[in-house]
Parts: structure tokens; sequence; C-alpha cells
């Protein structure tokens, strides 16, 4: 799993950013792959995205994928980059 925490100048501008474009960040992050779950939250001041993977390498290529749409879509917004935590997970259920 990854958590990627945006926060600091900018943050709050890109979270509404992937917002306004979650049909377009669902359909990029669909194409990775064993990808198990995506979800992106507003915090106070930025915004968390977390992203479940099958294993190590799904969870690299969300990473990749992720500043790539960024990039694309969003490059006019100068954000902090995130701040990434990973590891294996241990307890899921839905």
């Amino acid at each position: 799993a990854v958590v990627r925490n945006y926060s600091g100048a900018g943050a709050k501008q890109l979270i509404d950013v992937l917002e306004q474009h979650k049909a377009d960040v669902e359909a990029t992050l669909r194409k990775v792959p064993g990808l198990l779950s995506y979800t992106l939250l507003h915090s106070g001041e930025g915004g968390l995205s977390v992203t479940v993977c099958k294993d190590k390498a799904g969870a690299d290529e969300s990473l990749k994928v992720a500043r790539e749409w960024i990039k694309k879509n969003a490059s006019n917004i100068q954000a902090n980059p995130p701040i990434v935590s990973e590891g294996s997970v241990i307890v899921e259920f839905k």
C-alpha cells in the first residue's frame, strides 16, 4: 500500500483538481497492474491518497502514474511533492 500526503503550498488546489477530474484519475489508476483500491480524501490543508495493490510492483507503478498525471494535468499548481509512506498491508476488510 502507498499513502501520499499532500500538504503545504498548493496542496488544497491540487486535491481540488484531482476531485474535479476524478473520472480521469480513476481511469488512469485502473490501468495499474494489480490495483485493488484507491481512495482520495480531503484533509484540512490538502489531502491524502491511499492506493492498495497486490504487490510492490503495482504500488511503485501507482506512484509513477500519479506523478505523471499531476505533471500532465496540474503542472501549473506549484504544490509541494507529497510525503510518501508505503508498506505491506496487515489487515484489510471491506
